[in-house]
């Protein structure tokens, strides 16, 4: 494609609308074997030179008479079939790039990992079979799914997805509660796994009712074979008062729990953090000075979602009725981010090992979480949607990242962007970053002008002739509104001047 804005716009429109169909009609139906599927995958995933290394030289797309892969997309049974034939050209003109050099182990409160990667406590990661097609994949630990004495009794259904226009999963609801199994099959899962993996890290995840359960449950983790345990103070839809969230909520209960389970194992202790709190640097202190090793945040956010306007049952829908529930998805990413840097930037908790979670789906929310300082990254979410062959992509864009920038291991990124992060008032507020418009880009929307203009400071007004934005420098504020709604990436950060100067009208 000559358009300009294809590869930034449309190529991650077309790959969007892609079912990501577990084993590919399209990929079958090529008659030069192109593995269209998992090209679109990298590239769904932002592993663009990945995505063009898994391209044939040179790529036979331009000159294919046939378009099976067309014909057999399963997209067209619902709409238009996604373009693959453009797709793989468009992959084509990313840069080819090797990783050969780049290291993705790192040690983590003491355990040496494979990679940075690990699924999440939850249900990708709760019996046997699931964690070994995981590990076998490429993910480096497991914290599986929480533990107790006793085991769940659950609801149907549980899970439910809250959708924006054309995108079907901005978050995720589940109402699901702790493992499902009784204790001593959950215990036989882990040391088979233990066993059959033993160069894989196992987290215990586990949740106590007492100061006994907690020291039992860590006794009998540390016996199981476990390398980390993880006290879970936040699961937020626990049946019982007393349980997840209550806990993490309550930084005397948080230490009382962190020294009970210390006295049942000699193993790293991780506390994961509740996010339903305004503070978390206060029960995460709390679980440090208690015994525990590193913090794990966060867990999903209580919620209420997705209220049936003819029903008014709310979702999951049991029976008409539902209630709180835990929210997660890449929606809640820059609420994660905000109190992971929080606690990294607190002077008792700067040099303790994190694992982060919460929305992450790429590699690249991988790296944004290790530069505000996780040196571990759990997932769920995004395996619910996609499977766990999103690993295949987060190992190699993360390692093409660390390449194309020169580092040699992923534990040179871990806390960069923190020193970045400031107080509010210490931002530089005596210049203006002017807005700059690609005129090769813009497409005469208006879109820019309408935001400005109603949700703005009125500085951008929409030309009679060619619809392009002609900017009024003496109004314009720099706020950027213009950057973030523009459909064509056409518009992008400019110069910066002190707010003592007037620039002329920039069309």
């Amino acid at each position: 494609m000559n358009n300009p804005a294809y590869r930034d716009v449309s190529l991650p429109e077309e790959v969007g609308g892609c079912l990501l169909c577990a084993g590919a009609p399209c990929r079958k139906a090529c008659p030069y074997g192109v593995a269209a599927d998992t090209i679109i995958r990298s590239l769904r995933f932002e592993n663009f030179s990945g995505a063009a290394n898994r391209l044939p030289e040179p790529v036979p797309c331009a000159s294919c008479a046939t378009k099976d892969c067309l014909s057999a997309c399963l997209k067209g049974k619902m709409s238009r079939p996604v373009p693959v034939d453009e797709i793989m050209l468009t992959a084509s003109t990313y840069d080819r790039l090797s990783s050969e050099d780049t290291d993705l182990s790192i040690d983590f409160c003491g355990v040496r990992c494979e990679n940075p990667f690990f699924l999440s406590s939850s249900v990708v990661g709760s019996n046997y079979e699931m964690v070994a097609k995981a590990f076998e994949m490429g993910w480096a630990g497991v914290a599986f799914k929480t533990i107790g004495t006793f085991a769940a009794n659950e609801v149907s259904p549980r899970f439910d997805a809250l959708t924006k226009e054309s995108v079907p999963f901005v978050g995720f609801k589940n109402i699901e509660q702790i493992s499902e199994h009784p204790l001593n099959e959950n215990l036989a899962y882990l040391r088979q796994l233990k066993k059959d993996f033993p160069t894989k890290v196992i987290v215990a995840s586990i949740m106590g009712q007492d100061e006994a359960e907690w020291t039992y449950l860590a006794e009998v983790m540390t016996a199981a074979g476990a390398d980390i345990l993880e006290c879970n103070f936040s699961c937020p839809h626990m049946a019982a008062n007393g349980l997840g969230s209550d806990v993490g909520q309550n930084p005397e209960l948080v230490a009382a729990y962190t020294r009970a389970t210390r006295r049942g194992t000699h193993l790293p202790i991780l506390a994961k953090m509740t996010p339903n709190i305004g503070n978390m640097e206060l029960p995460a202190i709390a679980a440090i000075e208690a015994g525990a090793t590193g913090i794990a945040a966060i867990n999903t956010i209580k919620s209420i979602m997705n209220v049936n306007l003819d029903t008014f049952a709310s979702g999951p829908d049991v029976q008409g009725r539902t209630s709180v529930g835990g929210y997660s998805g890449k929606a809640v990413k820059p609420i994660a981010l905000r109190f992971i840097q929080a606690m990294k930037s607190c002077d008792k908790l700067a040099g303790v090992p994190v694992s982060g979670m919460g929305g992450i789906e790429t590699w690249r929310d991988a790296a944004e979480f290790m530069a505000l300082g996780c040196e571990n990254i759990q997932v769920t979410t995004s395996v619910m949607q996609y499977g766990y062959r999103i690993i295949e992509d987060m190992i190699e864009g993360m390692r093409l990242y660390l390449a194309a920038r020169g580092y040699k291991s992923v534990g040179e990124i871990v806390g960069r962007a923190l020193p970045n992060i400031l107080p509010a008032e210490a931002l530089d507020r005596d210049s203006i970053c002017y807005p700059r418009f690609d005129r090769s880009k813009c497409v005469g929307c208006g879109r820019c002008c309408l935001s400005c203009y109603d949700g703005g400071h009125q500085a951008l007004r929409q030309d009679d002739k060619t619809g392009r934005p002609v900017m009024d420098a003496r109004r314009c504020v720099g706020c950027h509104l213009c950057v973030a709604v523009c459909p064509a990436g056409a518009v992008s950060p400019g110069v910066r001047v002190t707010k003592d100067r007037i620039i002329s009208n920039v069309g």
